[in-house]
């Protein structure tokens, strides 16, 4: 395996306006690596950022794969709610 990390571009409109990076994730021998920013007042506004990177991921499959964005979205909503019935696994 190589050992040279793949980052992904800078926004491109957090280039022209500037703006606080909150969230890194990276996938690491299998295992989700994540640096973060509380960067918020209200832990709801997580909630927020959240959902709209799992309405941002299933536009992404569905645009990448033959799955429709409404089935890429369900699998990653069945992922998050299998994921909180067990909260104690932390990759």
């Amino acid at each position: 395996m190589s050992k040279v990390f793949e980052e992904l571009s800078i926004p491109p409109d957090a280039v022209e306006n500037g703006g606080v990076e909150v969230l890194r994730a990276a996938v690491v021998d299998g295992a989700v690596s994540v640096a973060l920013r509380r960067a918020f007042d209200d832990p709801a506004t997580w909630g927020r950022l959240l959902i709209d990177l799992a309405r941002q991921a299933a536009r992404a499959y569905a645009l990448e794969t033959e799955m429709s964005e409404d089935e890429a979205f369900e699998r990653i909503r069945a992922g998050l709610e299998a994921e909180s019935l067990a909260p104690d696994t932390m990759n």
